[in-house]
């Protein structure tokens, strides 16, 4: 069986193979069975807004239920708030069922553990085979059967939460600040948390209706947000995505800034502050080669790990880091929180605006971001990139061009059919150039 996991769990087109009922109730079985940690186990369940979300909840609770395991169904809830209930519950097991950024058409499934962290490898090759073999061993079909619990109260205990992970002595009184929730799980609980905490709110695509999550807003589309920031006068823009663990944010002047340049405003500000334990910050072979530098010219040492939050996760828990991230906008505080969170990036990010002073333009100016392309092919196989010549030509014809002033690195999506073409050079003109050059080939070859 081809692996199920990818990048961030299960993802694929609702209603077709892997995101199907059918498969749903087997991972439910498969996660009561693999995760039972008492006698009865529970399983913590969330989801975000999709018109698919109802049915793969219902057949993953049917299969939980079906292995004796109680379910707790949270309803719609952001994914690291899934992943802090399931602890703060007894919960042997957290499920969440978003595709993230993805378009509506799509959904998946994230696993996390009783504490509340992703899976290992290991972990998710034992549930594959679990559900490979479904009713095989390890399951039972017992009479006895696993009972519905719907927890109370879940956003506002998520809430408490986050705000715990300020200093008692911060509020937001006094900033302005536009929210763009994706239509998706943040819808509720975004506008209330930063409302509690002083900030004056307007609040852009928070009226879901199924269909319109990430349908150009989000943190994938901060266009809107960065009209109203300017048109408002506001002095931030923060946009989640449409299960809530990423952020994106804009400035003043309605510029958007990156994930990285997130990291480095809060490694700085963290550093100062005797905060930054370890002195390091974990990033991916994603970020821009500025964050490298930035990081260096602040003296702090940079681990760099493969693409994925739980590449991060795990390289900050054997470094002893507590920050890191990827430049598509997730960022874990590990202090606060086991995963990334873009409602608590947003909070530590206007902890950093309110204990400086300073508003966020003058801020990001700690570092500068070279020129970065990046193009999704949407491709029929995976081979590897090197066995196919001319792929493996185009890429070492840019490399050969850079000279050392860039960097070209060539990867496939972990959660869809494409294959991601990042590209950092010297200029603009010159970045986008090879990037195409190298995307063109891709899809001549291997392209759909």
């Amino acid at each position: 069986m081809p692996r199920l996991f990818g990048t961030d769990g299960i993802r694929g087109v609702a209603n077709q193979h892997p995101m199907t009922p059918e498969m749903a109730v087997k991972v439910g079985r498969a996660v009561a069975a693999c995760f039972a940690c008492n006698d009865p186990a529970s399983v913590v369940i969330g989801h975000d807004t999709r018109r698919s979300a109802a049915m793969i909840e219902s057949a993953l609770i049917s299969g939980a239920c079906s292995q004796k395991s109680n379910v707790i169904p949270l309803g719609v809830l952001p994914t690291p708030g899934v992943a802090y209930l399931t602890s703060v519950l007894g919960g042997c097991a957290g499920i969440v069922v978003s595709a993230s950024h993805n378009p509506y058409t799509d959904n998946g499934i994230k696993v996390f553990d009783g504490s509340g962290r992703k899976l290992s490898v290991e972990q998710e090759q034992k549930l594959e085979t679990l559900i490979e073999n479904d009713a095989g061993a390890g399951l039972t079909a017992s009479p006895e059967t696993g009972t519905i619990r719907p927890a109370m109260n879940a956003p506002e205990r998520y809430m408490d939460y986050l705000s715990q992970a300020l200093p008692d002595d911060v509020r937001f009184d006094g900033l302005r600040v536009v929210l763009d929730c994706a239509n998706g799980a943040t819808f509720l609980v975004a506008p209330m948390l930063f409302a509690r905490l002083g900030a004056a709110v307007e609040v852009l695509f928070a009226a879901p209706d199924g269909r319109n999550i990430n349908d150009g807003c989000g943190s994938q589309h901060p266009e809107t947000l960065a009209a109203a920031v300017r048109k408002s006068q506001a002095d931030v823009g923060l946009a989640f995505d449409g299960d809530g663990d990423r952020l994106i944010a804009v400035d003043e002047t309605g510029a958007v800034l990156t994930g990285d340049q997130i990291l480095a405003i809060c490694a700085r500000f963290m550093k100062m502050r005797g905060m930054l334990k370890g002195n390091t910050v974990v990033s991916t072979v994603m970020s821009n080669m500025g964050l490298s530098i930035a990081l260096q010219e602040m003296n702090i040492s940079h681990v760099v790990t493969d693409v994925g939050d739980r590449h991060v996760t795990e390289a900050m828990r054997s470094s002893g880091a507590v920050l890191g991230g990827e430049d598509s906008g997730h960022t874990v505080f590990l202090d606060h929180h086991t995963t990334g969170d873009g409602m608590l990036t947003g909070l530590k990010l206007l902890e950093v605006m309110v204990g400086e002073e300073k508003p966020l333009s003058a801020l990001k100016d700690v570092m500068q971001v070279f020129p970065q392309v990046l193009i999704s092919v949407d491709i029929g196989s995976k081979p590897e990139l090197e066995s196919v010549p001319e792929i493996a030509a185009a890429i070492a014809d840019a490399e050969k061009s850079l000279k050392g002033k860039g960097r070209v690195l060539v990867r496939y999506s972990g959660t869809q059919p494409q294959c991601r073409v990042m590209v950092e050079g010297p200029t603009e003109q010159l970045t986008r150039r090879y990037c195409r050059q190298i995307a063109e080939t891709i899809r001549k070859n291997i392209g759909i």
